[in-house]
């Protein structure tokens, strides 16, 4: 199975930071965040990453390179200036992500994202998805996103705007490239459209992760995560 890490974002919460260092080069831990979900999939046995890059890419490429430093394999999906939104960088990866075109599912982590969801159980999610185009990641709701977006009905993901007991999405997915088969290429396309057309044709599952998860979208987060992982480092082992 392979990996996609969704970092093309220009981070503009994250500013200053981001205006000379793409935001998943920001580091916590000791380390830029997005080399912890590198480390976590290398040590899940899924090497095979693609990337997406916009805002100051070649920094992104440069840091990471093709990934053999992290016993990894990295390809990279470049996007015009000003990206394509989560859908649309998704499309335009599709030929790295399902080369032979088998319809096979594969793993998408958003890359300002940190959470401790096992990574290794993704082969496992994907075999559920039979008769589902996505299993979603989804986690209480945060502070600052109380209202949530989706309802778990089971292993149901549900779209009701108006129902109560609601939880965020994490950025964390498996995903058929059928469900992005109507996009066109090098076009913006906003993910949340496609998954409510699915939830309405019951073509997504999801589960509930309760434990850690930051979406590191400011820089009081960052402070906040980096002083966390540097006070007490997970430990990180192979599957």
């Amino acid at each position: 199975m392979k990996a996609f890490i969704l970092a093309a974002g220009r981070g503009e919460r994250m500013r200053p930071l981001t205006d000379h260092l793409p935001k998943p080069l920001l580091s916590v831990g000791g380390k830029p965040l997005i080399v912890w979900h590198i480390e976590k999939l290398a040590a899940a046995g899924l090497p095979e990453i693609v990337i997406n890059h916009a805002h100051l890419g070649d920094k992104l490429v440069e840091a990471l390179g093709d990934g053999g430093k992290f016993g990894v394999r990295i390809q990279w999906s470049p996007e015009p200036p000003g990206a394509l939104e989560t859908a649309g960088g998704i499309a335009q990866a599709l030929p790295l992500l399902d080369p032979n075109g088998t319809n096979s599912p594969f793993l998408v982590i958003n890359g300002d994202v940190y959470c401790d969801w096992n990574v290794a159980l993704a082969g496992n999610r994907a075999a559920m998805l039979v008769d589902t185009q996505a299993h979603l990641v989804l986690v209480p709701n945060p502070p600052h996103h109380p209202e949530g977006d989706f309802r778990l009905d089971g292993h149901r993901v549900l779209d009701d705007p108006a129902a109560a007991g609601k939880l965020t999405y994490a950025g964390i997915g498996l995903y058929r490239p059928s469900l992005f088969a109507g996009l066109e290429r090098g076009k913006p396309a906003k993910l949340a459209p496609l998954l409510r057309e699915a939830m309405h044709n019951d073509k997504v599952s999801g589960e509930c992760h309760p434990r850690r998860w930051e979406d590191v979208g400011t820089p009081e987060r960052l402070a906040a995560l980096d002083v966390e992982l540097t006070e007490h480092p997970p430990v990180i082992t192979r599957s």
